[in-house]
This record gives C-alpha cells, sequence and structure tokens, in this order.
C-alpha cells in the first residue's frame, strides 16, 4: 500500500458499523445464498439495510446470543453464507463456548460481527466497551480475526468475507472515526500494510487505532523522526512478513490497539518478535484495565491512546535503546 492511496486528510468521520451495514448489503444484492441474523440489535449495528432490502433471507433471533450463533452454524452446514451481529460484549462475550463448539470446531464460515467494541462505545461504559474480543478469538482455531481501521475498509471486508470459506470474526466500532483509507486503497483478508514509510520507529496499529499512529508519524516527522506505519486489519491469520520487513530496518516497534495488549495485537507481534526478530517492544492498549463511561476522546486521553501518545512511546523507546547503547 502507498501513501498515495490513502486519504490526504483524516477530517471525514464515519462509523465503522456502517461500512460493514453498506457491505453486507451489497454482499447480499451480489449473492443471493447471504442471510444473516441478529440478536435484536439490527439497527445499532447497521444489518436493518440488509433485513430491508432481504426479509425473507433475514432472522431476528431475539435476545439469544448462544441461539444466534448456533442458528448461524446451521445456516452454514446448509451452504448459505451466514452473517451474524450483536454487540461485542455479548458475542462473543456471552456466547463464546457456542462459537467454539458449533462453529470453530466444525469449521464451520460463519462471519461474527462485533459491533460497538472498544472505547469507541463511549457513555454505555465498563460494561459494554468489549475490550477482550481480539483475544478471545485469536486464540480460537480456524478462526479468522478482523478489526478493519475505517468504514470503507469494513464495506470491503464484509465484501471479501463472502466469499472466504473460514469462521470469522469482525470487529466494529460504534462513533465515527476518521477515514484514512479510499476505494482504491488496498484489501485483502490475511494482509498487512505498510501505509507510511520511515527508518528509525515501526508503529503497528489495528482498527481505530491506525488514524493516530498516521497522526503520530506526522507528529514525529516534524521532531526529526521517521516512522513506519504498519496497518493490521487482519490479526489472524498475522501476516508477519511486512512487519517483520519494518522492524529488521527501524529495530524499534510500539504497537497500538484499543482493546486488551494481554492477547490481542501487541501480544500477536511480540510472538511474532519473540519468534523470528528479537527486536525492543512497547506495547500500547488497555493494560489489564476496564473500560470507563466518557466521551470517545476524552476515553482514548485519559488511557494514553492518543497520537500524542504514541508518538511520545516512539520517542521514549528511541531514547531507551540510545540509553542501553551507551
Amino acid at each position: 500500500m502507498s501513501e498515495l492511496h490513502l486519504a490526504t486528510h483524516l477530517d471525514n468521520l464515519d462509523p465503522i458499523r456502517k461500512g460493514f451495514g453498506r457491505g453486507l448489503l451489497a454482499a447480499g444484492q451480489i449473492n443471493p445464498n447471504v442471510v444473516a441474523a441478529c440478536a435484536d440489535l439490527t439497527e445499532s449495528t447497521q444489518m436493518h439495510l440488509f433485513a430491508e432490502a432481504f426479509p425473507e433471507r433475514f432472522v431476528e433471533i431475539g435476545v439469544a446470543e448462544q441461539n444466534l450463533v448456533t442458528v448461524g452454524s446451521g445456516l452454514a452446514a446448509m451452504g448459505k453464507i451466514p452473517y451474524v451481529s450483536s454487540y461485542a460484549a455479548f458475542s462473543p462475550g456471552r456466547n463464546w463456548e457456542q462459537i467454539r463448539t458449533t462453529i470453530a470446531l466444525n469449521d464451520r464460515p460463519v462471519r461474527i460481527i462485533g459491533s460497538h467494541a472498544g472505547l469507541y462505545t463511549g457513555a454505555d461504559g465498563a460494561t459494554h466497551q468489549m475490550l477482550e474480543d481480539l483475544a478471545l478469538m485469536r486464540a480460537l482455531p480456524n478462526m479468522v480475526v478482523l478489526a478493519p481501521g475505517d468504514s470503507i475498509e469494513a464495506h470491503k471486508a464484509t465484501l471479501a468475507l463472502a466469499s472466504d470459506p473460514r469462521p470469522a470474526y469482525m470487529r466494529l466500532t460504534r462513533e465515527a472515526t476518521p477515514i484514512f483509507t479510499t476505494e482504491h486503497t488496498p484489501f485483502e483478508i490475511g494482509k498487512t500494510y505498510l501505509i507510511h514509510e520511515g527508518t528509525d520507529v515501526t508503529i503497528v496499529a489495528t482498527g481505530t487505532m491506525t488514524p493516530q499512529a498516521l497522526l503520530a508519524a506526522r507528529a514525529l516527522y516534524k521532531d526529526g523522526v521517521h516512522a513506519d506505519v504498519v496497518h493490521v486489519p487482519t490479526l489472524k491469520p498475522l501476516d508477519g512478513e511486512t512487519i517483520l520487513r519494518s522492524a529488521q530496518k527501524t529495530r524499534h516497534v510500539v504497537t497500538a490497539e484499543e482493546g486488551q495488549i494481554n492477547g490481542g495485537l501487541g501480544s500477536a507481534v511480540a510472538e511474532l518478535l519473540g519468534e523470528y526478530l528479537p527486536t525492543p517492544i512497547k506495547r500500547m492498549g488497555m493494560n489489564d484495565h476496564f473500560g470507563e463511561s466518557g466521551k470517545p476522546e476524552e476515553l482514548l486521553e485519559h488511557f494514553s491512546l492518543t497520537a500524542n501518545h504514541i508518538a511520545l512511546m516512539a520517542h521514549h523507546i528511541l531514547l531507551d535503546h540510545t540509553n542501553h547503547k551507551h
């Protein structure tokens, strides 16, 4: 991916979940085998667009998340292409065992959509700010795990999932976030993308943290620090080649995610580097804390997940390494 394929500015905002809604509608228009089911949150997860267009291919399960995913497994077993959606706090938060047994274990290609994940759930507070979903789903054999960075990428990912034969989980956010990709930006399940080039430090980010990482890279440039920014829309399977190539060049890595660093992106990158290229790494995310109620921008600042904090962490890791050499 080249910077030429990215949005020039990050001023345009759109909820990532809306990209999913538009993508699911488009997938339904392309393939009559696409079906959908929801757990009483159809408009919140933006599945209402599909439900209104194809009522005969939509099932309202009600407040029964365990049933939601088992119905999805049955639909997949019968050759359908099911998408099942709820809040991530409930799916996979409430029905992980059913996902494990009926979808992952049976290798059924159900597309599990977890909306309202992370701090962008805002005022709903800690109970609804699902921060553990990436760790939960990364641990499941056979499971593809996606965290698109903006609504345009979510649209592409939703379409791509329709032709992918594996079980998959995709994380969505509630409030509007910056759009940094364009219709021409490449996307492929299982690929990681270098979207900003530098030589001093690698910032590896996923989901809503990627635009923050881009802003951090711009701030670092003004300070004379040149950062690679690696965008990871697919956490599993992880495309380690791009990350390793960047880490080999910069020898310093910072990861940024809007979720628990234990088991999430930070863990995935640390595992990769530990096995193939031991490299100094700092992981940014939710460090063994639950969320709190507040506006998303307030929460990002409170938990040190803004672009300024990412830039500061990059300075810290470079300074630490310089001091160690002396």
